[in-house]
């Protein structure tokens, strides 16, 4: 455990790449497989479910740090994590304590952490009083993590992968497939990430996705425009359908396993020939065009779908790439090649089933025409086009060079702030979190939510403002005078019954504060009724 806390606060403390992956290799090559199995299920973002409900916990940290409870929240709103906020109100260990050797981090999972679930009240909280007294700060703010299922440290699967190379000889492209799936920590796991003999897929295995950076240049600084593949950027769910084996398999990008939850495509996934993996969006459509984004979202997270709810939504796979082929993986062919082959299975499934169908490839004699068809965008409910050379291979994760998304500009608005409430973590002390609105008549009425987009500088005198201009008090939440106008944008709009002003929004964001704008000038509920589509259906 001391040994992994130390990695998390090295990892925590520095910000520059090459020391963290340097961190990482170092950790893995010093510690056994038991506990680096731990550590690298935690470390790419998987983690056991919460085992003790926070009020308990809180109780319990109250009354081992022998203090208030109106004291414990007040020093929660200051520092704005629970784990940090244990690990500093609990008494230092002793002399003797400190002496104590530390314990395995697969012991303190294995043999603590995962029976807790299990055990009855008392027993819980004599386990948790029990680990706070034998752990420092240091290991009690990471335990504290794991236990409230809230571990997340600043370092991506991909700096993880590199670390895991370095440390082993294997290529970093079969580690991150090793990743891929349904794995458990365990030691013989751990090791045969490191086994020489890469013919180790199992039946259910995806590959990890490849991801595009979005094009910062003009278009006509990648060369000609006909040694690109384009295509319209949709807005659904990646995803890849296997079949192996006789058996068919969907992930999500999330490395979630979804194939009940869309059994459309569980159905016609047995149309695939044994060894296909097709790398595509699940999308909703009906009437042969896509539906918005917000159709799609009430199925999402869905583990049983209605009869009603298939025949309202249903989905499709609109296919991009082929990434295995009669057995082989052909990720290392160039696109072209796997398009020739994906096009001539899609011909082949046309007469079964409509459920899979070829993301259609956009054509164009130059950028100029190619920049006027992706004015098109929205029409098509896409958010743009995907650029792809046409002899790139499959890579692994976001790569620069070979792969770029082209989306159209944002929808913008400018919006009166309304409501603000504090952050989390290091923004715990500030006021950030923020709701928007715009006129409806004479009244504003909440449109948005956002959080990101200020600099440090403008977060603290929006903060300032806050404070000096709260109004009303609801819980966490502050009433403001209306005076601030922002601008915001946001990627897709529909309409809802769920919100004030009968419309949501997708991914808004503040691009820039107004201080040229009166609120009298800020934007009305009519004009932004104006952006959405006429035939777009109501979103329930």
């Amino acid at each position: 455990m001391q040994n992994f806390a130390n990695l998390y606060t090295t990892l925590d403390a520095t910000n520059k790449t090459n020391e963290k992956v340097q961190a990482l290799t170092q950790y893995f090559d010093n510690t056994a497989p038991a506990d680096a199995a731990w550590a690298l299920y935690f470390l790419i973002g998987r983690r056991p479910r919460q085992a003790v409900p926070m009020p308990r916990l809180r109780a319990w940290a109250v009354e081992a740090a022998q203090i208030p409870d109106w004291l414990f929240g007040e020093s929660y709103d200051a520092v704005g994590d629970f784990a940090e906020t244990v690990a500093l109100l609990l008494p230092e260990q002793s002399d003797v304590q400190t002496d104590r050797p530390s314990q395995p981090l697969h012991d303190w999972i294995e043999q603590r952490l995962l029976p807790l679930r299990n055990m009855d009240e008392h027993d819980q909280r004599d386990v948790l009083i029990q680990a706070w007294d034998m752990l420092d700060s240091q290991q009690r703010f990471v335990w504290n993590k794991l236990i409230t299922g809230a571990f997340r440290v600043g370092v991506s699967q991909r700096l993880v992968t590199r670390a895991l190379a370095n440390a082993s000889g294997i290529d970093a492209a079969v580690i991150a497939h090793r990743l891929m799936g349904n794995w458990e920590p365990t030691p013989t796991f751990y090791t045969q990430l490191f086994a020489e003999d890469t013919q180790d897929a199992d039946i259910s295995r995806p590959y990890p996705f490849f991801l595009a950076y979005a094009l910062e240049d003009a278009p006509d600084t990648l060369g000609h425009v006909h040694e690109w593949q384009a295509e319209w950027k949709w807005d659904g769910i990646r995803a890849q359908l296997i079949r192996r084996d006789g058996e068919t398999f969907l992930w999500s990008r999330g490395e979630e396993l979804v194939t009940d939850r869309y059994p459309e495509l569980l159905e016609v996934g047995s149309d695939l020939p044994d060894g296909t993996v097709v790398d595509g969006e699940i999308l909703p459509w009906k009437d042969g065009r896509v539906l918005p984004f917000a159709q799609l979202q009430r199925r999402i997270g869905r583990k049983t779908v209605s009869k009603k709810l298939l025949t309202e939504i249903p989905v499709i796979l609109l296919a991009y790439d082929l990434l295995e082929w009669q057995g082989g993986d052909v990720r290392e062919h160039p696109l072209h090649w796997r398009r020739q082959q994906l096009e001539y299975l899609g011909a082949s499934l046309s007469d079964v089933s409509a459920t899979i169908q070829l993301s259609p490839t956009v054509t164009a004699e130059s950028w100029e025409q190619l920049a006027q068809i992706r004015e098109q965008s929205r029409a098509v409910y896409a958010e743009g086009l995907m650029l792809k050379r046409c002899t790139s291979s499959y890579r692994v994760g976001r790569q620069r060079g070979d792969w770029w998304k082209w989306k159209v500009a944002p929808y913008t608005v400018d919006a009166v702030l309304i409501y603000a409430q504090r952050g989390s973590g290091k923004r715990a002390s500030l006021y950030t979190d923020y709701t928007f609105a715009v006129w409806d008549g004479d009244r504003l009425v909440p449109f948005a939510k956002a959080y990101s987009g200020l600099t440090d500088a403008e977060i603290r005198k929006v903060d300032a403002f806050v404070r000096r201009n709260t109004r009303e008090k609801f819980g966490p939440v502050r009433t403001v005078t209306p005076e601030l106008v922002f601008e915001l944008a946001f990627e897709g709009i529909q309409r809802s019954s769920r919100h004030k002003s009968g419309i949501a929004v997708r991914f808004p964001r503040i691009l820039r504060w107004r201080t040229d704008k009166p609120i009298t000038e800020a934007d009305t509920l009519a004009t932004i009724q104006a952006l959405l589509p006429s035939d777009e259906p109501s979103a329930m």
